[in-house]
């Protein structure tokens, strides 16, 4: 199709990224790699059949692979979005299939529509920028142009099917004004909370409970394997204290590098501007008069600074007295420069033109091409060079304490001293426990996972620049654990769960005393030393103060003032409510806000009619044999996942 188009290098950066959004649409339609090619790979690489079109395994993982570049998806959670991910497909190919069925289909036309609506830029004077430039945009994300056409094209038969869906939805006024109600109603409350440390003093585990709960479930009780061991570490910044240049060496590379020091004629410059950019030809004559005037000053002795900062209309040297720093040739405009050259310090110009209007120009300083001395160099020559040679000597010390400590194990600590590196004795850790000079870290544990006493790890990099080894000096296997090492934790949680059946008895009670008082929750309070607090006006879908969420206290909705109830749950603290009052929404305001509610209304409506079409044609497709389920592929897939 896009033959047609011919070349041009405009655009080409920004291409990538519309083409990029193209491939990675992830709403309604998906980018449905192969489809219409008769069924791809070997046939136990197919985990679904939808007519003659084939989903493969592999379609799968090019799927999530976008998903994961695009950051839609964590790596760590692809496993959980597999499934998903091939419904997804599976629900697509179906749609297509149907939109097909129904006698829907893509023309040239539909495809070049398309591009230019969601591309305007690849378009110059309705040609396109280039087909070699278009595919090797679709090669650096592993798409051909017949691949990336055929997803269009999928792409828009779901869209011309999904259009029909929502064209069948109607929203009618009796739904929008319901909907704004719901919306823009606002309640507010009276509560009683009641906190769990009020209670905690009725709560009391025994010793006996606490043995009997652990002798119950002593199977899960582990400590888990330790590890004892001795980082070697050697630290950037503490080497590059004892990292000296020589001087010998910084003279040798001075002579090779003459030609980096050499500075050409320069003049160390100050001046005045008054800009006639943008100004007429009549307007011109009176800004010279005011640059003669104020050199009429200067050579009278007025201060050129004070001058610059008050009249000057270069906003990059006006603040700074004038003051534009050293100049070489080529670096200003001729008249400008030429000027600048030939004054002797000190000196003040005429008043000098250029494009940009008039200058008083004075030379500060001046110095001839030279080349810089040794000395006024070597320190910079001695960074550079101890920069270089710093990341060189910290990586032959950790190499050198690996290669010793793999030798000689047991002298870790003698190895620090001999290359006048740390050595930081770690014991008994474990995985997700804190280690020195790295936190908690998954890359560490890795690296010690499964190695014996006198087992070396590689050179880890740790933050902070600094480069590790670690030795382990003992190994601890998992075991179950003792009593007294859990005792602890097993109180506090029988603590908790005691504490929570007596604030859900507590609300129970306090709820049935509010009841049978009308409401009275001030007096209740009162006479339990709880506290009464009103709530602010607060809508479905705001937040109350002081409890959270207002669906947390939904009832607020459902009950007439002066309704008492009891929330299931706010966090750990249980409440007891009053529907103070339901302040109903402002009928005058429904219009703002028609559209949109219609809108939102309709999206949703279309959505839940989408979900039951695809259903509903998955289900009579897999009767007529239409579309075929390959569980053992769908197994492998999950389980390379897993894996």
């Amino acid at each position: 199709m896009f033959d047609v188009f011919r070349s041009s290098s405009r655009a080409v950066r920004t291409i990538k990224i519309v083409l990029l959004s193209m491939v990675a649409l992830s709403m309604v339609v998906y980018l449905i790699p192969g489809f219409g090619s008769g069924g791809s790979g070997s046939q136990d690489q197919i985990v679904a059949e939808i007519g003659k079109s084939a989903l493969t395994i592999q379609d799968v993982r090019q799927r999530l692979q976008m998903l994961m570049r695009n950051r839609q998806v964590p790596k760590e959670m692809v496993e959980m979005y597999a499934e998903q991910t091939l419904n997804g497909l599976i629900n697509e190919r179906v749609m297509a299939y149907e939109a097909e069925r129904l006698g829907f289909e893509v023309t040239p036309e539909d495809m070049l529509r398309n591009l230019q609506v969601m591309a305007p830029m690849l378009f110059q004077n309705g040609q396109f920028i280039g087909k070699e430039q278009y595919a090797a945009l679709l090669r650096e994300q592993d798409l051909s142009i017949s691949e990336f056409e055929a997803s269009t094209r999928v792409q828009l038969l779901v869209s011309k099917l999904a259009n029909l869906v929502s064209q069948g939805v109607v929203v009618t006024p009796e739904e929008i004004a319901r909907a704004y109600q719901s919306r823009n109603e606002k309640a507010k409350l009276e509560y009683i909370s009641l906190p769990p440390d009020k209670y905690r003093s009725e709560v009391n585990v025994s010793p006996d409970e606490i043995s009997k709960y652990y002798q119950a479930n002593k199977a899960t009780y582990q400590v888990s394997e330790k590890r004892s061991f001795v980082l070697l570490v050697i630290d950037e910044a503490k080497v590059a204290q004892r990292v000296v240049a020589p001087e010998a060496e910084l003279r040798r590379y001075y002579q090779a590098s003459l030609d980096q020091f050499r500075t050409p004629d320069r003049v160390h410059v100050r001046h005045i501007l008054l800009k006639t950019t943008g100004l007429s030809k009549e307007e011109e004559p009176k800004v010279k008069a005011k640059a003669e005037e104020l050199l009429k000053k200067l050579k009278a002795g007025a201060d050129f600074a004070e001058l610059a900062k008050a009249n000057s209309d270069d906003p990059g040297s006006g603040a700074k007295g004038g003051d534009v720093g050293w100049i070489v040739k080529g670096q200003t405009v001729p008249n400008f420069e030429n000027t600048a050259f030939a004054l002797k310090p000190k000196e003040l110009s005429g008043v000098v033109s250029t494009e940009y209007g008039f200058h008083i120009i004075q030379a500060l300083e001046k110095e001839p091409a030279r080349v810089k001395p040794f000395d006024e160099v070597k320190d910079q020559l001695a960074q550079e060079w101890k920069k270089a040679k710093l990341r060189e000597t910290v990586e032959k010390l950790a190499d050198q304490a690996h290669e010793l400590a793999v030798k000689n194990p047991a002298g870790a600590e003698q190895i620090a001293r001999q290359l006048d590196i740390d050595a930081v004795k770690v014991e008994k850790a474990g995985a997700g426990d804190p280690v020195p000079e790295f936190g908690v870290s998954q890359e560490f544990e890795a690296a010690v996972a499964g190695l014996q006493k006198g087992g070396v790890t590689g050179v880890i990099q740790a933050p902070a620049n600094k480069l590790v080894v670690a030795v382990v000096t003992a190994v601890f296997p998992a075991r179950p654990s003792e009593l007294a090492e859990v005792e602890p934790s097993i109180r506090a949680m029988l603590t908790a769960t005691k504490l929570k059946q007596v604030i859900e008895m507590k609300q129970k009670e306090v709820l049935a005393k509010a009841k049978a008082a009308g409401g009275d929750l001030q007096t209740l309070a009162k006479s339990l030393g709880l506290e009464v607090k009103t709530t602010q006006e607060f809508a479905r879908n705001g937040t109350v103060d002081g409890i959270g969420p207002a669906v947390s206290v939904y009832e607020a909705f459902d009950l007439p003032p002066g309704s008492v109830f009891a929330p299931s749950s706010v966090t750990d603290t249980r409440l007891i409510c009053k529907v103070e009052s339901r302040i109903p929404a402002d009928p005058s305001k429904l219009a703002d806000e028609r559209n949109s509610i219609a809108q939102a209304l309709k999206e949703e409506k279309t959505r839940r009619r989408t979900e039951l079409l695809q259903d509903s044609l998955r289900t009579a497709l897999f009767n007529a044999g239409k579309l075929k389920i390959h569980r053992e592929a769908i197994t492998r897939l999950f389980e390379s996942y897993r894996g």
